[in-house]
């Protein structure tokens, strides 16, 4: 194994950000020094920062069944240009889903030889399929995810609160979360088909929708003891509930997205279905409530929810906001969409490293070796420039479908390098070869 150094005037490690040099031994981090040694290769970044690589736990990959909408080469590629070194996929979107053992044994075949990063796996929660759960554990998912409301696939309904009391003791016993979209439907405004109007379709998910999923989810923890996530949070109205659950002592955890940080309602223009996703981008005072519960910890990290499908599915064409598929593209994108807004409203590089790394990778399971830069640690690296800014253009898209509705865009943040275990697997222009593993757990069903 090689041994070699990187140098730079801003890591960012637990301890806060300053000078110092990473000494890489093989796979993983010998030690972080405030001197430079010598005797090995050492590449300076002078004042680029060098973060720990950021870790995706919602990344919807569509592979095996749905290639045409996204794939784990593709998936992957993108994840490594916005410095994601480890990604976690959903259960839904391909096919087979991933609600038994045979499903996540097709998904590991498919994935062979096609990662550019490491990649973990949830596994999904539907009606009927509690007695699976224990397989799928000790094959190594991460977690199971349920949707609450209608997941827009057939094949991957929604779940009842039976269901949910039948699943849950399951996952708490392998030592497992729910994950949980939470939007519990209720009476609403309909967003018709056909449809361009994009209040339209905000008004059809309202808030209290999240607000009574959550009201459900917290007492279902407090009955079965089973830790619960809460998935893509967007209506800040259910933020007291969490608190108030969070200081009780629950086993919950909160994730928002970068749509619900950066974008806002108001912003919308008719016909532009590239915003549309559930739960829906509410206005700007829900998104500075958003900020301020990052702020305060009472969400606990940032991860994409990158959901591609392809160009007739997302109905750009028409900008039909009642046929078109609900979900945003925005893997290659997330570390600089988030520090642009972040930044103006005072957070530093470690709160970033905190909120895209070593939180999602705790949660995932995976923090003996993924989101921090330390001892003995995966040497997964992002490189990148927090004063650049550049414009979003297809060339920074490489995910499947050039759709996203960051395209003409100003960022700040860009990537240089992203390191895999030691291994540069994006260069700021090209990747290197597919380097990337799974990432399984081992858990004994009970």
């Amino acid at each position: 194994m090689s041994v070699f150094a990187i140098r730079s005037e801003r890591v960012v490690t637990r301890g806060g950000v300053g000078p110092a040099t990473i000494v890489v031994d093989g796979e993983r981090i010998a030690s972080v020094e405030d001197t430079t040694p010598t005797g090995i290769p050492v590449e300076d970044v002078g004042a680029l920062v060098v973060s720990p690589g950021l870790v995706d736990c919602h990344v919807h990959v569509n592979e095996p069944g749905r290639t045409d909408w996204e794939g784990f080469t593709t998936a992957t590629r993108a994840a490594a240009a916005g410095g994601v070194t480890t990604i976690v996929d959903m259960p839904l979107n391909c096919t087979p889903v991933t609600t038994d053992a045979g499903a996540l044994r097709q998904k590991l075949e498919a994935c062979r030889g096609q990662l550019a990063v490491d990649v973990g796996f949830w596994a999904g929660v539907v009606p009927g399929n509690a007695d699976q759960l224990p397989e799928l554990a000790a094959a190594g998912v991460l977690g199971a995810k349920a949707f609450l409301c209608d997941s827009g696939i057939d094949d991957f309904p929604m779940s009842t609160r039976d269901d949910l009391l039948a699943a849950m003791p399951r996952l708490r016993d392998a030592g497992l979360p729910l994950l949980a979209h939470a939007e519990l439907a209720s009476n609403a405004s309909e967003c018709a088909p056909g449809s361009r109007s994009h209040r339209a379709w905000l008004e059809s998910r309202p808030p209290r929708w999240e607000v009574a999923a959550i009201e459900l989810l917290v007492e279902l923890c407090r009955t079965t003891g089973c830790a619960v996530h809460i998935v893509h949070l967007s209506a800040a109205a259910a933020l007291p509930t969490l608190r108030a659950a969070r200081a009780e002592g629950l086993p919950i955890t909160v994730e928002t997205c970068p749509h619900y940080l950066c974008l806002a309602a108001e912003q919308i223009p008719d016909g532009a279905t590239s915003f549309k996703c559930a739960p829906p981008i509410r206005d700007e005072a829900n998104r500075e409530a958003l900020w301020a519960a990052l702020r305060a910890g009472d969400i606990d990290f940032v991860i994409s929810d990158h959901s591609p499908c392809t160009p007739g599915l997302k109905h750009v064409d028409d900008g039909d906001f009642g046929r078109a598929w609900g979900g945003i593209s925005s893997l290659s994108l997330g570390l600089a969409n988030v520090w642009t807004e972040a930044r103006r409203r005072g957070f530093a590089l470690d709160d970033l490293a905190r909120l895209m790394s070593t939180a999602p990778a705790h949660f995932a399971g995976l923090a003996d070796r993924k989101g921090s830069i330390a001892s003995g640690y995966d040497a997964d690296l992002c490189i990148w420039d927090p004063d650049a800014t550049f414009e979003v253009d297809v060339d920074h898209l490489h995910f499947r479908h050039k759709l996203s509705p960051y395209l003409g865009r100003s960022l700040t943040g860009a990537v240089r390098a992203t390191w895999l275990r030691g291994v540069r697997v994006f260069d700021g222009q090209s990747f290197g070869a597919p380097t990337g593993r799974t990432q399984l757990h081992r858990h004994d069903p009970t």
